[in-house]
């Protein structure tokens, strides 16, 4: 599924076997995110959730010089100011819920430039697997931007809270070796095995239970977003769907008869 013409800034959405792959495409601006992209994030996080044979979806930027430089900041004149702003910041926001809530394992695979947005949408992910060549920043203190609140909770998710007022009053660019110490990644590998990596992680979590790994993630995600009040009945139902559902029956007959199980996602 392509939201563009491979010479024009996009994103799209394509599937190989059991991993779907979501790429922002604009390398002219070190894959910076136009409207048009924040506006096509919610139809392909729909249209990956509704593909059955897609168990894993990877978030990455098309080459290998970025990841996304954030928002297309050529944009900015006219949409970012006056009341197009707010119209602007409902597309983002549209964008980010649309990933923060996606129930199917969503890994971020970073080459590079990971900046602004770019950033806002890697924190988004359950994993991020960055190259060694990978920079972090938030620069919206050196462009006058304010920071929306809401995306601020995945970065505190992720680092610890004098961290996130680090990236975010300095606006400098953080190293991979800084990034990997604060949290903000999960792997380093070098840019060469990059893909190599992300893909063997991503089949490695394919292969098990689908409904086993969305029941953790809804776990870890409610407990994370909602410590004080989580919601332990939607919790509770997504462990019990796990007990009563054919990859339990497979899962324990496979572990009898010492075969590899082929779980289905129900």
């Amino acid at each position: 599924m392509s939201e563009a013409a491979a010479d024009q800034p996009g994103l799209r959405l394509e599937r190989d076997g059991d991993i779907g792959f979501i790429i922002a495409s604009n390398p002219a601006r070190m894959n910076a995110f136009t409207a048009s992209m924040w506006e096509a994030v919610p139809r392909l996080i729909a249209a990956a959730e509704a593909d059955e044979a897609i168990r894993v979806i990877v978030l990455r930027g098309e080459g290998t010089r970025a990841f996304s430089a954030g928002a297309d900041i050529s944009e900015f004149d006219s949409a970012r100011t006056g009341g197009a702003t707010h119209a602007y910041d409902e597309l983002n926001d549209a964008a980010f819920r649309a990933l923060s809530g996606c129930s199917k394992p969503l890994l971020a695979m970073i080459h590079g430039f990971c900046l602004g947005g770019g950033l806002a949408i890697a924190l988004c992910a359950d994993i991020r697997i960055a190259d060694e060549a990978a920079q972090f920043a938030i620069p919206a203190a050196k462009l006058g931007l304010g920071y929306n609140a809401r995306w601020v909770r995945p970065l505190l998710a992720a680092v610890r809270p004098a961290h996130a007022k680090e990236l975010m009053f300095t606006g400098r660019r953080f190293q991979v070796a800084e990034a990997l110490h604060m949290g903000l990644v999960n792997t380093v590998v070098t840019t060469g095995e990059l893909e190599e990596k992300t893909r063997a992680l991503a089949g490695e979590i394919a292969a098990n239970a689908p409904l086993t790994v969305r029941a953790a993630k809804r776990t870890i995600d409610e407990l994370t977003r909602n410590p004080q009040t989580p919601d332990i009945a939607a919790m509770d139902a997504a462990v019990a769907a796990c007990f009563d559902s054919e990859d339990y029956a497979e899962g324990r007959l496979a572990f009898k008869e010492k075969r590899k199980p082929q779980f289905k996602g129900r």
